[in-house]
């Protein structure tokens, strides 16, 4: 299997040779989330962005996936994806919504009592969040590239999260740091944090699902190098 560097790596050089229908997805998905979170109230846009922003993010995915089997990367294909992924894009941004819910509530019930103990209480239900929010990372690119109904893949991705927990939180970590990053710019998230999550994530569980194509590649490479050694000597 890869590590992560790698990964990343990869997905900045499939960035720069995709750069402009990459940037037309995000611009897409943003041109629902910017409306959303400068217009409307907090709780409206709640329930905006499971409703329509994740379904987008899903044809995002979506669309990516399917340029890698060798179709064309386009905003069509990304709208043909959100259609036919809506509901379990829904679900999963309704989890997440949920999830932001619970941490906002518990942070202003136990966190604004100044007491050790509320604090103590807030802080563990943000790592309990946190935990179930790194958890699902794996969960729509299942229902991508391997075809899963979204429970099924909601509690497949909680399981390849046991089995590669450093590898899961690493990657969610770096995703999330490329999102800061970009959001110094705004203009740069908006534009590009859609396309880039759908390159990052496809390619990060790609690794773990096909472990075998990383390290037949590694071996391919070290034959290839051996040769070109012996030929050097000769």
């Amino acid at each position: 299997m890869k590590k992560l560097n790698e990964v990343l790596i990869g997905t900045g050089s499939e960035i720069y040779r995709e750069i402009i229908p990459l940037t037309l997805l995000g611009l897409t998905g943003s041109a629902v989330l910017v409306p959303a979170i400068l217009f409307l109230p907090a709780t409206l846009t709640l329930l905006l962005l499971p409703l329509i922003y994740m379904p987008l993010l899903f044809g995002s995915f979506y669309a990516y996936h399917r340029k890698t089997e060798g179709q064309k990367l386009s905003v069509r294909r990304m709208l043909a994806g959100a259609s036919k992924g809506f509901a379990p894009a829904f679900a999963l941004g309704l989890l997440m919504a949920l999830l932001g819910v619970i941490l906002w509530s518990t942070w202003w019930y136990y966190g604004g009592r100044g007491s050790l103990a509320g604090r103590a209480v807030a802080i563990f239900q943000t790592y309990f969040v946190a935990m179930a929010l790194i958890s699902q990372f794996y969960t729509l690119q299942l229902v991508i590239q391997r075809e899963m109904g979204i429970v099924r893949a909601m509690g497949e991705s909680v399981k390849l999260f046991f089995r590669h927990p450093a590898y899961t939180i690493g990657a969610f970590f770096q995703a999330v740091c490329v999102g800061v990053m970009l959001a110094v710019t705004v203009v740069g998230f908006f534009a590009l944090f859609g396309g880039m999550l759908a390159v990052y994530s496809h390619k990060a569980v790609h690794n773990v699902l096909n472990p075998d194509e990383a390290e037949e590649t590694e071996e391919g490479q070290e034959a290839g190098g051996a040769v070109y050694a012996g030929r050097e000597r000769l």
